[in-house]
């Protein structure tokens, strides 16, 4: 078959005008995070978070402070000054600014002028993770940011990482709700030839999307069968939801059992994954990380072991995106179109949802 005919093309591409893409201005009233917690000390840290320069550091009393990285007498990078008793000390010229983001110091002059500040920006930290509010701090709301209780219970050992994408934090939020990717994608690592065949079923609601996922029986891949024992031919059940829970954090949850032992008797394995999107610019993602488990507590070498296998299949999500990405790029907007498929329901819907928080959210800046 040639080119699909000019008229579906165009309804492909209208269809497509309805979605969230590179091009979609940023979200800015939602949490997202920042950093891991450990990366924050009395130290300044420059980071690029939605297209804004932001420098980050942790006053003495523990608190994360996030300002505008930009002196504004001379537009001098702060995160090139010194830190100072919880102020930052410009390098150009020793303009001096608090933890509020007010100039407190003009060395040249003996006053200071009054309303001469930067952006300071709303901060929540929360088991490993810092999170930003980018947006109006007036709006700054924490029932915004979805619970993640496991990410603090000492019932579930953790491991976190941090992975830098070139795409689009959308095609990633895409990528994790299109889990059908993981039979070719990740083929060499925690994909198997019945996973995007087995039967799912999906949930749309307003602002929450998720795809369920039953592979039984199934052969896992060694990242789950080892830990687990579950390394027969057939011999377990992978249950899996996958959960766009908001803009800054999707949930990957998986349980594993002997699917040839009676329910009243098997033991059942449980696995959290906690993927965190920032965009650092449109087409640029910080992808934060944090995998739990409920069983083998306090061994390390499992935990190693899964880490390092997780990520091997992290790096696959992140390469094949920043391939699509390219694609995107080099392809002129006339031949550009994209046909979804029943398994994308979930990741049509997620990324309509979020076409539509930025045009609201626009208008009403606008209207203000």
């Amino acid at each position: 078959m040639t080119r699909p005919l000019p008229k579906v093309i165009a309804a492909s591409q209208a269809a497509s005008q309805r979605l969230a893409d590179r091009h979609t201005p940023f979200i800015m009233d939602d949490w997202y995070v920042a950093a891991f917690g450990n990366e924050v000390k009395d130290q300044l840290l420059a980071r690029t978070l939605l297209g804004q320069r932001v420098v980050l550091y942790r006053a003495t009393h523990g608190q994360v402070v996030a300002l505008e990285d930009r002196c504004p007498h001379r537009s001098m990078p702060l995160s090139a000054g010194t830190l100072e008793r919880d102020t930052i000390v410009c390098a150009y010229h020793g303009f001096r600014f608090n933890t509020e983001g007010n100039c407190i110091e003009v060395p040249s002059q003996t006053t200071c002028p009054q309303n001469v500040g930067i952006k300071n920006y709303r901060t929540h930290e929360r088991g490993p993770v810092v999170w930003i509010w980018m947006g109006d701090p007036d709006k700054a709301d924490l029932s915004k940011l979805p619970p993640q209780d496991w990410l603090e219970d000492a019932q579930w050992e953790t491991s976190q990482g941090f992975l830098h994408l070139d795409a689009s934090y959308v095609r990633l939020h895409e990528n994790l709700l299109d889990l059908t990717h993981l039979s070719f994608l990740h083929a060499k690592s925690f994909g198997t030839p019945d996973y995007a065949k087995a039967t799912f079923e999906s949930e749309i609601g307003d602002g929450q999307f998720a795809l369920l996922r039953n592979v039984v029986p199934t052969t896992l891949p060694p990242v789950w069968g080892v830990p687990t024992g579950l390394t027969g031919q057939g011999q377990a059940a992978r249950i899996v939801r996958s959960e766009f829970r908001s803009v800054g954090i999707h949930e990957v949850s998986v349980s594993f059992y002997d699917c040839h032992v009676p329910e009243s008797e098997r033991q059942t394995f449980r696995i959290r994954t906690a993927h965190m999107p920032t965009p650092e610019t449109a087409t640029s993602t910080h992808y934060f990380i944090v995998h739990g488990r409920d069983f083998a507590q306090s061994d390390a070498a499992t935990t190693q072991f899964m880490h390092d296998q997780l990520f091997v299949a992290f790096q696959e999500d992140v390469d094949g995106l920043a391939l699509q990405e390219k694609a995107l790029a080099a392809t002129a907007p006339e031949d550009l179109y994209e046909f979804s498929v029943a398994a994308d329901g979930p990741a049509v819907a997620m990324r309509r949802y979020l076409l539509a928080r930025q045009q609201k959210e626009s208008t009403a800046s606008h209207a203000a």
